[in-house]
């Protein structure tokens, strides 16, 4: 059975960095889209980042563009978001997510990915 599991979060200041990094587990193909989204209680959950399985083909949210940057690592399996000059509308749960086998490609969508990390707490203070 295929996990993700997220770790990096944390409480920061405005203007700080953190980097996020997502650990596959079980039968998973570096080769699958992943994607980080992020949700703040009440609202519904945003795309930030989106990775294709070749790594080449990338696609951020217009809110992080410039400052957050997404990559991964084929023999770790793990994924990861490096967050620079963080804002407190920043704040949120981040979650990492994998597409199925059938498609490498990234995608905005959130119904696009089929299996879900826990998510790890960001906070960023003014």
């Amino acid at each position: 059975q295929v996990q993700l599991s997220e770790s990096g979060g944390g409480l920061v200041q405005a203007g700080d960095s953190l980097k996020l990094s997502c650990a596959a587990s079980g039968r998973i193909s570096s080769a699958y889209g992943m994607g980080w989204f992020r949700q703040v209680p009440g609202k519904e959950r945003e795309f930030v980042a989106a990775i294709g399985g070749g790594g080449s083909e990338l696609l951020y949210a217009d809110s992080v563009k410039g400052r957050f940057t997404i990559s991964r690592d084929t023999a770790r399996k793990t994924v990861s978001l490096e967050m620079n000059n963080l804002r407190p509308e920043d704040t949120a749960i981040y979650l990492c997510a994998s597409r199925s086998a059938l498609y490498s490609g990234p995608s905005l969508d959130p119904h696009a990915y089929v299996i879900w990390g826990q998510g790890t707490q960001v906070t960023v203070s003014s």
